[in-house]
């Protein structure tokens, strides 16, 4: 699972990139930056598994010499791996880092304004289009229309109980006659 190499490292696009598309290449989109992070986060926990699938199979060196040769490779590939792992640590870093970067001068935006809640001041105010439905109005009118749905499936019931009563009826009195 390899990630691509970040275009700000300092390498040409390509032999026929002009000095506009070098300097479009240095200046990552973040959103591509947030999906290199997001595959070297997935390499790096795809690299912790093989170390722990490594280590749980390697004989530990307690003085007893069981076939040197396979512990001298398992521990090749233990460091390899290792190593591997510090160098996608070191470029999520560099990753991150450049993510600050370009979001640095926004303003972040206070949780309380994505989330529409109730607020006892009254004070939210949003600047879509409609009036924000808040989650208690929203709860509010479930509630209300929960109440109207049971009073409605009571009335049918109860229908159906008279229906079912007059059908009684009726097989009891053509019984009766035949």
């Amino acid at each position: 699972m390899s990630t691509p190499p970040l275009a700000a490292s300092g390498m040409a696009p390509g032999p026929f990139a002009g000095p506009q598309a070098q300097q479009a290449a240095r200046e990552v989109n973040t959103a591509s930056l947030c999906r290199i992070g997001q595959e070297t986060v997935q390499d790096i926990v795809y690299r912790t598994m093989e170390i722990f699938q490594l280590l749980r199979n390697m004989q530990l060196p307690n003085g007893v010499t069981y076939h040197t040769g396979t512990y001298q490779d398992r521990l090749a590939k233990l460091q390899d791996h290792l190593r591997q792992l510090s160098i996608l640590f070191r470029k999520l870093r560099l990753v991150y880092d450049k993510c600050n970067e370009n979001c640095g001068g926004m303003d972040p935006i206070p949780v309380e304004q994505l989330i529409p809640y109730v607020e006892d001041d009254g004070s939210k105010n949003d600047d879509r289009a409609g009036p924000p439905r808040f989650a208690s109005e929203e709860r509010r009118e479930i509630a209300e229309v929960n109440k109207k749905l049971k009073q409605k499936n009571q009335q049918l019931k109860q229908i159906m109980d008279q229906l079912r009563n007059l059908i009684w009826d009726i097989n009891a009195m053509l019984a009766m006659r035949s």
